[in-house]
């Protein structure tokens, strides 16, 4: 067995460190975050921290990098109040990694992507998507810890373009949408339905209902 104490990690070479620490919490969901900025140029990043934060206000976030060198995404979700998430087919993982690096003009033309836009946001979304969701900025929250932010978005409009991809309850098979996963900041993978189970009550068994 390996093990890292506080101590160990702080020595261990930047980029190790880095990967080792990012890897540990699993398979995050891939998506590229779609915005605009005040003067129509469109801006496209892959982010691997998207999450749930509630569905009565439907609301999700996601964890922004220090704002201190110029971060476009946050500017323009600062300016125009609106973005979209859209899930990273697996066709397009290599594309969507792409938009990491620093382009002086829209990722999406420099990356290979499909500007879509619907009356509902102003952000655009990116057409190769079959999951898209249109948010508009509800509030940022400081993580003073690591000079990080929690963006709060709230959902305007969900857009699924294979109607396939809803099971009969609403919930959304990940597997039919193609959607990819992504460990640390560079390893992607293909996800796979294993089973859905009912609502877990104390002293019941597991019951597996798809």
């Amino acid at each position: 067995m390996k093990t890292f104490h506080k101590i160990e990690l702080a020595l261990l070479e930047k980029q190790h460190r880095t990967n080792l620490i990012n890897a540990l919490s699993g398979i995050r969901p891939a998506n590229l975050i779609g915005t605009i900025s005040e003067t129509k140029v469109s801006n496209l990043a892959i982010f691997n921290s998207v999450m749930h934060i509630g569905a009565d206000p439907a609301l999700m976030g996601f964890i922004m990098r220090p704002t201190h060198v110029n971060r476009d995404t946050f500017k323009n979700i600062e300016t125009t109040l609106e973005f979209t998430i859209n899930h990273v087919h697996i066709d397009c993982i290599a594309a969507a990694h792409q938009t990491s690096a620093r382009y002086e003009e829209s990722e999406f033309e420099a990356c290979g992507f499909t500007p879509e836009y619907s009356n509902a946001i102003k952000a655009p979304y990116v057409a190769e998507s079959i999951i898209q969701i249109g948010l508009s900025l509800a509030e940022i929250i400081p993580i003073n810890s690591n000079q990080t932010k929690l963006i709060v978005g709230e959902v305007q409009e969900i857009r699924i373009k294979n109607e396939a991809c809803l099971e009969q309850d609403l919930r959304i098979n990940l597997t039919t949408a193609n959607s990819s996963g992504v460990n640390g900041l560079d390893t992607y993978y293909a996800l796979e339905k294993k089973a859905t189970f009912k609502y877990a009550k104390p002293n019941e068994k597991p019951e597996q209902i798809f």
